[in-house]
């Protein structure tokens, strides 16, 4: 082959190259633009006063393509699939309860995206801000409305496997003073303090009495349900094979996600709930794996998402392993049930 040849092909491999970039950044901003031009047969979206006390209600972040997208929204909780009021305050991750909400935001610069927590109080004005070192994956708040908590991975982005690190942390919304990490507190494990340098926190739950909390904890290749305490600054192991737990309303039960030997490693998890007096699991009738912390509508609904058309959709079932899942709402996600 002659210099000229080798020219000619490295020439045309270059323009193709370009040409396939040029079209990839076409299609993405196509599809940016259609985001935020509503699509026939979703969900109606309006304007309107959302709040965090108003009886009966669930507010969740809009995923809908329109005007509304990523917006905290509200439905009334015995109609999730009817029309939605918009409150024009943008959210990646939300939580909220007793009136305090937890909104997990990105502030897009020049050249990249930083994030930050805002706490929100009962008519989502902003009360405080936090910067969040990473990319924002679960919130919380104490049923008394009191702490907010929230995990963001600080490298890696998922965690299907296993090459990720974590940062969750606390805040008393009362005082504004942040635990940055619960890397800070004391581990105990199998009854003796424990220490090591792969220690990761996520998926923080709270307890009713402003002291009590369970996060996941992972090390050496191993998950971990732990108990936390504020005021002592311990967790303790409780469970192994325990991610992104929920508590029960009634404080009795840990909704979780397991994984389940056998399944893909992109999709390795079931739902699960845990008794916390004689730590009995029992699998909930879902087929699918779920990334996701589970909401508990009662002491016998669980609310989770998966993924769908528009990102994500709410399904339900029931806590006691019986039934079949049910979608209750298309292009929603981080729903809390308020008021």
């Amino acid at each position: 082959m002659t210099v000229r040849n080798r020219i000619l092909i490295l020439l045309s491999a270059v323009v193709a190259l370009a040409a396939v970039a040029v079209a990839s950044i076409l299609h993405a901003s196509a599809r940016a633009d259609r985001r935020d031009q509503t699509q026939p047969g979703g969900p109606r979206v309006t304007s309107g006063t959302v709040t965090l006390t108003t009886p009966g209600r669930m507010v969740f972040r809009n995923m809908a393509w329109g005007p509304h997208r990523d917006e905290l929204t509200t439905v009334p909780a015995s109609d999730p699939s009817g029309p939605r009021i918009a409150s024009g305050v943008k959210c990646l991750r939300f939580y909220a309860a007793s009136g305090t909400g937890v909104c997990l935001q990105a502030v897009h610069g020049t050249v990249s995206d930083t994030y930050r927590a805002v706490v929100l109080d009962a008519h989502l004005h902003v009360k405080s801000r936090y910067d969040v070192p990473g990319i924002p994956s679960r919130a919380r708040v104490s049923p008394t409305g009191h702490f907010a908590a929230w995990t963001a991975f600080v490298g890696g982005d998922s965690y299907a496997g296993t090459n990720f690190s974590t940062r969750a942390a606390i805040v008393d919304v009362r005082t504004g003073k942040l635990i940055p990490s619960l890397e800070a507190f004391r581990i105990v494990k199998d009854g003796h303090t424990y220490r090591a340098a792969d220690v990761n926190f996520w998926g923080v739950t709270f307890a009713s009495d402003d002291r009590t909390f369970y996060a996941t904890l992972a090390t050496k290749g191993r998950t971990y349900l732990v108990r936390g305490d504020l005021r002592a600054r311990t967790v303790t192991t409780l469970h192994t094979n325990v991610e992104c737990p929920s508590l029960s309303p009634d404080g009795t039960r840990i909704a979780f996600k397991k994984r389940v030997p056998g399944l893909s490693k992109d999709a390795p998890w079931r739902l699960y709930v845990l008794d916390l007096r004689t730590m009995r699991e029992t699998p909930l009738a879902v087929p699918r794996s779920v990334d996701d912390q589970a909401v508990w509508r009662n002491n016998g609904t669980i609310v989770y998402a998966l993924p769908g058309d528009y990102g994500a959709d709410l399904y339900t079932v029931p806590a006691d392993g019986t039934g079949k899942p049910r979608r209750i709402s298309t292009a929603a996600v981080s729903p809390a049930y308020v008021g």
